[in-house]
């Protein structure tokens, strides 16, 4: 049994936004049923101790078309995991632009982890977030985040960043800033080619986003940064289901067919190479998924970072770069150095000024 388990229910292939470098697959009808998203639940359920723990996410598509679902889903999960004995954490990303009363109910939820999607200044957002109808979609984001700020709602923002765009990042930030979002969760599209020009950019918006972080401790959150700061310190990340990869972490696709992580599901078709044997249906826990083997690269034994090198443990961000789980590309580990790098440095600085 696992102590915890994390559980993706993509809810829908279907999006009101065509954002340039979705990676989700063809934007198709094909909402979940009720009975897969409660059979995925169970099974996962049935995957953990008594005492453990369920991290319950919601993804899409965009994952608030499917409100009322998320909502029956909710409440499903919080009879059973009270029934058994198990504590329940609830997350969601969203587009930010669906506000019907059913996805702001689901929005406010008290307990929901909440992360919104905007790229930061509104040019470089409305370059790549245009809606079905091809119109700008960042002031509706924007007017959604104030709502949420009104009543007290906390959120993430994740921000895309990508060679067009990786320039404006820091500049981003602080647009985001004036704007009260205090927390930044920037992810790097992992689906597109970065140059060796791109790459040496990219560190420059790294170093860039880093003084932003430094000027606002502690007043803000920059996942890139603070993760470091967690593995540097000895706090076990690994306290968490995600990056489990098929072994202590599902993700299941509206039409009930499994994956070992959301990003991987696309538009579900049967050729994709990730999809796990058997379905929602045909077991009753997930206990028969086996754990990767460590990664174990000639190329990373000279290197300083292993102990908190987050290619260790994201294995879908391998796969997606490489086509292998244990093996990243430069990309990466230009990422996780470069970050790495500057979070020594503003914590150097900072301690320093301090002291």
């Amino acid at each position: 049994m696992h102590a915890k388990f994390g559980l993706t229910l993509v809810v829908n292939h279907a999006c009101n936004l065509r954002c340039s470098y979705c990676y989700t697959g063809a934007k198709i009808k094909r909402p979940m049923s009720a009975g897969v998203g409660r059979q995925g639940i169970d099974r996962a359920l049935c995957s953990i101790r008594r005492d453990g723990a369920i991290e319950l996410a919601f993804f899409g598509g965009e994952p608030l078309i499917e409100a009322e679902l998320i909502l029956d889903l909710v409440q499903y999960a919080r009879v059973a995991t009270e029934e058994r004995g198990v504590q329940l954490s609830l997350s969601m990303t969203t587009n930010g632009t669906i506000d019907s009363p059913a996805a702001w109910q689901v929005m406010t939820l008290p307990d929901l982890h909440l992360a919104i999607s905007h790229d930061g200044l509104p040019n470089v957002h409305d370059a790549k977030r245009l809606t079905v109808d091809g119109t700008p979609s960042s002031q509706r984001v924007e007017t959604m985040m104030a709502r949420l700020r009104d009543v007290g709602k906390e959120f993430n923002v994740v921000m895309v960043v990508e060679p067009s765009n990786v320039d404006s990042l820091s500049a981003g930030m602080q647009h985001l800033y004036s704007l009260g979002v205090r927390q930044f969760d920037p992810s790097l599209n992992l689906w597109t080619t970065w140059n060796q020009a791109d790459g040496e950019r990219l560190q420059t918006a790294i170093a860039g986003a880093a003084d932003f972080w430094a000027s606002r401790l502690p007043d803000i959150s920059v996942s890139w940064f603070d993760e470091k700061v967690v593995r540097a310190s000895g706090v076990p990340i690994s306290d968490t289901a995600r990056c489990g990869f098929g072994h202590a972490e599902i993700a299941v696709a509206p039409a009930g067919n499994l994956y070992p992580c959301e990003r991987l599901v696309g538009a579900d078709e049967p050729d994709n190479p990730m999809r796990l044997s058997g379905d929602v249906h045909s077991g009753d826990d997930f206990l028969d998924r086996p754990s990767l083997p460590g990664m174990q690269i000639a190329e990373c034994t000279p290197c300083v970072l292993q102990s908190i090198c987050n290619t260790k443990i994201c294995r879908c961000s391998n796969y997606i770069r490489t086509g292998d789980v244990n093996r990243p590309d430069r990309l990466l580990c230009l990422l996780d150095q470069a970050s790495s790098r500057e979070t020594n440095r503003v914590l150097q600085t900072h301690v320093l000024t301090t002291s």
